[in-house]
This record gives C-alpha cells, sequence and structure tokens, in this order.
C-alpha cells in the first residue's frame, strides 16, 4: 500500500501572521558538527591574524582608503588600479554561483561571517551563561525575575565587549596595525571619524547576535532567495528521504519508516525549521539536523543518513548527475575570467605616466622661436622607492629642442610627481603638427617596463 507524505504545520522562526518566534536551537555533537569547528576556528584564526601578518615587507591585507594605496596578499595597487576590482568581483560571483550549483548552500552553513561568529563565539556563550536549550525557554517564559535579570545583563555585557573586539578587528583592515593600536589608545577625542567608525560596527554586530540572528538570513540576505535560480535537482543540498522515513510512526510500530517523529531536527535548526518538508529558503545547510539524526538512529540501530547531504534526485532514489550543462557554461565564463585577469595583471605597468600640455596657449611664440610647455605625471606604484629616468626620443625635425630640468626623478611607493618640458624650435622650420615622444623608465628597468608618452607640437600655421 502506499504512504503519502502527511501534511504538518509548516515551522519557522516567521508565523504565519509575520511575527517572530524565538528560536532557541539545542546542542548537537556529531561529526559535522567538530568539521564545522576546525573551519570555524581557522576562519576566525586568519579573520584576526591577517592584519598583522606581511608578505614581502608589506601587509598581507590592508585598504588604506585616505592613502588610496591598497595591499592585496602583499602587493601594492592604487586608485588606478580600481578597474581590477571588475575582476575580483565578477570573480568572486562567478565562484559562488559555480560552488551554489554544485554544493548548495555550503557557503552559508560553513564560511558566512555570521554564522562563523555566531554558532562558533555568542552561541557557547549564551550556553555557559544562561544555560540549555529548555532552561532557556523555561526562564523566557515566566515573568522578569532576578535570575533572568543578571544573566541577560551579563550575557549582554560580553556581547558587548566581543562585538567591540571583532570591530576594531574589521578596522585593521583600513588602518596599519600600528596606527590602529595608536588610534585606539589616544582616545575618541584624536580620532572622531575612527571612533563612529567602531561604534557603528559594534552596535551592529551586537544588535546582530543579541537579537537580529536568524532575521539577517531570512529578510535582508539576498542570496537565499537567489539559490533557487542557481539550484537545480542536482545540487548537493541538506535534505530529509521521504521514502525511506515516511510514514512516521513509533520505532517499534508495524508498517512505519525509519523517522520517529521525535522532532530532534527540528529543535537543533538555527531557523527553526522542519527539513522533513524538503528544500526551503529559511535552510542554511547547516548540517546540524543531520547530526541530530544520525544520533537517533544510532541509537534505534538503524543506518544513518536519513537526513544527508544529497541531492533532490538523489532524495528520490534517482541517479545524480554532477556534469550538466550549466557547468560547463560556468566552467567557460570561469576560463574566460582567469584569462582576463592574467592579460590584465600582465599588462599591468610599475608605474603611470602621462605627457599633458600646460593649461593657457596652446604654443608661445617667442621672437623667432616656437615653444610648446608640457608636464610629465609619474606616479610610482611599485613597492619601493624607484629612481625613473626620463629622456626625450630623437626626432627627425631639424632645430626641436627640449629642455627638462629634471631627467632623474626618485618617488616613493605610490608617490607622484608633475615635471616640466620645455620643447622649442624655430618658427621657420614649423611646418605642421610635429609628434613628441618621451620616454620614461625606472632604474633598473626591467624588459618591457619602459614607456613612451606621445603628444603633438603645435605652432602657427603658415
Amino acid at each position: 500500500m502506499a504512504h503519502h507524505l502527511p501534511v504538518y504545520q509548516m515551522k519557522s522562526s516567521i508565523l504565519h501572521d509575520g511575527s517572530r518566534a524565538t528560536v532557541h536551537p539545542a546542542d548537537v555533537h556529531g561529526r559535522f558538527n567538530h568539521a564545522r569547528r576546525v573551519v570555524f576556528g581557522a576562519l576566525l584564526a586568519v579573520y584576526l591574524a591577517l592584519p598583522w601578518i606581511r608578505l614581502g615587507g608589506n601587509p598581507a591585507v590592508l585598504l588604506d582608503l585616505p592613502g588610496r594605496r591598497f595591499y592585496l596578499l602583499g602587493r601594492l595597487f592604487n586608485a588606478q588600479d580600481g578597474f581590477l576590482l571588475f575582476f575580483l568581483l565578477a570573480g568572486i560571483g562567478v565562484s559562488l554561483i559555480l560552488v551554489t550549483t554544485i554544493l548548495g548552500r555550503v557557503w552559508c552553513g560553513w564560511a558566512c561571517p555570521q554564522t562563523v561568529f555566531l554558532e562558533s563565539v555568542f552561541r557557547p556563550i549564551q550556553r555557559l551563561i544562561e544555560g540549555s536549550r529548555e532552561a532557556r525557554m523555561r526562564r523566557e517564559a515566566r515573568p522578569w525575575d532576578f535570575d533572568r535579570a543578571w544573566r541577560r545583563a551579563l550575557l549582554w555585557t560580553v556581547y558587548l565587549a566581543i562585538s567591540s573586539a571583532l570591530a576594531h578587528a574589521f578596522l585593521g583592515y583600513f588602518f596599519p596595525v600600528r596606527t590602529l593600536i595608536t588610534m585606539i589608545l589616544g582616545g575618541p577625542g584624536a580620532h572622531p571619524e575612527a571612533f563612529l567608525a567602531v561604534t557603528i560596527a559594534t552596535g551592529l554586530i551586537f544588535f546582530d547576535v543579541a537579537w537580529f540572528r536568524e532575521q539577517l538570513c531570512l529578510a535582508i540576505c539576498p542570496y537565499g532567495r537567489l539559490q533557487s535560480a542557481m539550484t537545480d535537482p542536482d545540487t548537493l543540498v541538506v535534505g530529509y528521504d521521504a521514502k525511506r522515513g515516511e510514514p512516521r510512526g513509533k520505532a517499534k510500530g508495524d508498517g512505519v519508516g525509519d523517522c520517529v517523529d521525535c522532532n530532534r531536527c527540528v529543535v537543533v535548526c538555527p531557523t527553526g525549521i522542519d527539513i522533513r518538508h524538503g528544500l526551503q529558503l529559511d535552510c542554511i545547510a547547516c548540517t546540524q539536523c543531520i547530526d541530530a539524526c544520525d544520533e537517533v538512529m544510532d541509537k534505534l540501530h538503524r543506518p544513518r543518513g536519513l537526513i544527508r547531504y544529497d541531492s533532490l534526485k538523489g532524495l528520490a532514489h534517482e541517479t545524480r548527475r554532477f556534469l550538466r550543462p550549466r557547468l560547463f557554461i560556468y566552467a567557460a565564463v570561469i576560463t574566460v575570467w582567469v584569462v582576463g585577469l592574467g592579460l590584465t595583471l600582465r599588462r599591468r605597468v610599475p608605474f603611470e605616466t602621462n605627457l599633458l600640455r600646460l593649461q593657457g596657449a596652446p604654443y608661445i611664440l617667442d621672437g623667432d622661436a616656437v615653444r610648446n610647455q608640457f608636464n610629465i605625471h609619474l606616479v610610482n606604484k611599485r613597492n619601493a622607492r624607484t629612481v625613473f629616468r626620463v629622456e626625450p626620443e630623437a626626432a627627425a625635425v631639424p632645430g626641436l629642442q627640449y629642455v627638462i630640468p629634471l631627467r632623474t626623478v626618485t618617488l616613493e611607493p605610490l608617490a607622484g610627481t608633475n615635471l616640466p618640458i620645455f620643447v622649442t624650435m624655430p618658427r621657420s622650420s614649423f611646418h605642421g603638427d610635429i609628434p613628441l615622444r618621451i620616454r620614461v623608465s625606472p632604474e633598473p628597468a626591467a624588459e618591457g617596463e619602459e614607456r613612451v608618452v606621445t603628444a603633438p607640437f603645435l605652432g602657427p600655421a603658415n
């Protein structure tokens, strides 16, 4: 006799009338929980340590907005490299789509900062101060008393301190660490803008972890809503094997599935959903329901995997395809991205230079001579102090003379300067616009690092 999936009231932290039900996830242990702890610890270590790490004498990551210099993995970039943001953002976007198509919302459950901070730092502190899920629910069910008040006050004090520490760590990505320490010791009055930024960041983190929590995933983050366009029946998701589990019943009942309807998968869910209702917007693929169900299956001496990582086809006991047309399309897009990024980085020069005509008259008549006046704008994009040499290229024009007051100039990293250049020639020798070519090269110059800037020499029509 065929059995059909019973209809249950959908569970979620958002109720039918739009109000919110407070979610108190229960503790859970298992292989996925242990693996996530290791991943969370590594990500936290990277987040806190990255501003302190130096590569090649430069910060590993530093976004110096006031100085318009940006260090990424030790490489130095300036505002003129802003076009590279296109490649960075495009690469992140395409990679996220590809990963989601293959592995579902693995980012949400394993690497999202919201998940990492909440599950590895703030929830353990809440369990330590306010107790288990059952203790928290009993305490919230009764009116405010001294026990509930002091625990909540202590919890929020600790939350505020940790939120401030995380906000200061985030500020370390925008100021050198030594500068940041000096700013902190100098007090709010010495650096009001930085103090305001840290205060806002602290407030946002505290608001999120103390109250908003899963609502950030459900009401603000667009990723969950976009996943329906990124996934397909072959995408790996966290799901419930309804064919094996239904109909639900007691462990020793006749004609029932493996699910004993203990609701353990529901009480451990950080968004309060029932995974047995299939793939849902609220699911962040945290795998806590897998560990909870496996624990129950172990006690009942039944095979694990009633809730598991699998595709929708796999959960329906159909064959899952890994290679499918959309993956080839994404692979082609990533290939184009990699090639474009490689060519762009290869064409990136260690300095920027332009030959600019001075404002005012395009030329000056000085007796029998015609004079043009220029500036060479030069920016050093190397990580080290560099000497640049400026030389005119020989032109097959009789009487053309260059006056370059500074033929060599030394620039600090990302420093810029303007070098004046005066070019004259006899008026009798001028018979139309003449192309000027100025060669600029660093010392020592590697192959392909020299640049030639050009501009027309102008004069009166004969």
